[in-house]
C-alpha cells in the first residue's frame, strides 16, 4: 500500500527511512484517478464488496462447463467496475462451434447491455435476477421458467470452487508478479493446473 503513491510527483515527500519509510494515510483521499503503485502501475484499488476494505487488486475471471467443473477460459483484467461482465463476453466469444449454448452467472452480470450482447452472441443467459436495480431485471419468465434456468442457477456455484483452489492451493490470493500479463500468463498456469487435478479426481471416481 505504500507504493500507492500521487501521480503528480509535487506532493512528493522525502521520507524518514528510504527502505521502509513512515506512511500516515488518514484524511488522504485516494483514487485510481489520482493515484497509482509504483511497483505495479497496472494494479488498481478495489474492493470486493461494500463496507470491505479497498486494496491493489486485479480482476480474475473464469469460464467454467457445468458438467464437470472443468476451466475452459481465464481472463485478467484491471480492476474496475465492468471488468467482470467485459471479460465474460471476450471469453463467451471465443467459444468455438455455432451452437447454442446457456451462461450462468449472478447478479452483477443482471444488465440490459451485458444480456443483449450474450444474446446477440447466440448465448443464452441464465443470470440471477437483480430486482432491486433499476428497471428491474434484464431478464423476465421467457428464461427464467426452463428449467435449464434453475439448472445453470446451482451448477454456476461450481466456479467457487475453482477460485478457492486457485486462492489457496495455488497460492494466488496474493499474487507475486507484477504487471498484467505475468498475472494473466500465472493465473492461466495455475487454472491448467487446477484442471489436471480435477480430472484426476473425475477419473478416480470413474473407477
Amino acid at each position: 500500500m505504500k507504493s500507492y503513491q500521487r501521480k503528480d510527483a509535487k506532493h512528493a515527500v522525502t521520507p524518514d527511512d528510504p527502505g521502509n519509510a513512515t506512511v500516515d494515510f488518514h484524511g488522504e483521499k485516494r483514487s485510481n484517478q489520482t493515484h497509482a503503485s509504483k511497483t505495479d502501475p497496472d494494479a488498481k484499488m478495489a474492493r470486493k464488496g461494500k463496507g470491505k476494505e479497498a486494496r491493489l487488486s486485479y480482476n480474475g475471471n473464469l469460464l467454467v462447463e457445468n458438467r464437470h467443473g472443468l476451466i475452459v477460459n481465464t481472463e485478467v483484467f484491471e480492476a474496475n467496475g465492468t471488468a467482470e461482465r467485459d471479460a465474460a463476453l471476450v471469453m463467451l466469444e471465443q467459444i468455438p462451434g455455432t451452437k447454442q449454448v446457456t451462461v450462468g452467472g449472478d447478479k452483477a452480470y443482471d444488465t440490459a447491455d451485458f444480456v443483449a450482447e450474450c444474446r446477440n452472441l447466440k448465448v443464452t443467459p441464465h443470470v440471477a435476477q437483480n430486482r432491486e436495480r433499476p428497471g428491474g431485471s434484464a431478464i423476465d419468465a421467457r428464461t427464467t421458467q426452463h428449467a435449464g434456468y434453475a439448472i445453470s442457477q446451482r451448477k454456476r456455484k461450481r466456479i467457487e470452487e475453482c477460485f478457492g483452489w486457485l486462492k489457496t492451493i495455488a497460492l494466488l490470493r496474493k499474487v507475486r508478479h507484477r504487471g498484467i500479463f505475468k498475472v494473466g500468463w500465472i493465473f492461466t498456469f495455475a487454472a491448467a493446473a487446477y484442471n489436471l487435478v480435477r480430472l484426476r479426481n473425475l477419473a478416480m471416481q470413474a473407477t
